[in-house]
């Protein structure tokens, strides 16, 4: 109170057109984010696809015919990869990995072009992280059981007149090693995927 008078009231007011436009500008800025992340999975997976098909492609035309010797002896070889039930195990996992992968190429891609999101649900989100798991565990563990064999094939068994079988059948060899390559490398986008869904799915809480 000033000389026995209430000083003025005086009240500011926010301007409500600002507020709306900063609530606007925050919500663009949260959707390019989420477009520039949904694009980048569809881009991994579309580079594991390749991946996965390029590993199938080298282990199933993996074969080779040669001959060894063993103490004195020519012994003619044929080598391919239906021979070893680990580089069959790696083609089928490598078949469903790439099954698996264009399905949800074709989920995504049309609902980018939609301009929908690419997941549509959490529990959508949920199945799509549960299935990139299980199938960069199958590969970890396809790749990891193929490389055993061709280890033995590239080292032979030791002291036994087995030798190095990759010798002679160095093609064959080749083509299997570079396979395993490819899956683990297939592997290891698929567990950037796995991280990009527990992201997306810890945002949805």
């Amino acid at each position: 109170m000033i000389n026995g008078k209430n000083p003025p009231d005086v009240r500011i007011q926010l301007p409500e057109s600002k507020m709306e436009m900063d609530s606007v500008t925050d919500s663009s800025l949260d959707g390019n984010v989420n477009g520039k992340a949904e694009v980048m999975q569809v881009v991994l997976r579309a580079l594991c696809l390749v991946t996965s098909v390029t590993a199938l492609s080298l282990m199933v035309t993996a074969q080779q015919a040669s001959t060894i010797t063993v103490l004195g002896f020519n012994i003619p070889l044929h080598s391919k990869w239906s021979f070893s039930h680990s580089f069959e195990y790696l083609v089928g996992i490598s078949a469903a990995v790439a099954l698996h992968l264009i399905l949800q190429l074709l989920i995504s891609g049309s609902r980018l072009v939609r301009g929908s999101p690419t997941i549509s649900s959490r529990n959508h989100g949920w199945l799509i992280f549960a299935g990139d798991e299980v199938f960069a565990l199958a590969l970890m563990s396809a790749g990891s059981s193929a490389s055993s064999v061709s280890s033995l094939n590239h080292s032979g068994i030791r002291h036994t007149a087995l030798p190095n079988f990759c010798k002679p059948l160095h093609h064959f060899c080749d083509r299997v090693s570079t396979s395993i390559v490819f899956t683990f490398f297939s592997c290891f986008l698929l567990a950037i995927l796995v991280v990009l869904d527990v992201l997306w799915l810890s945002s949805k809480h």
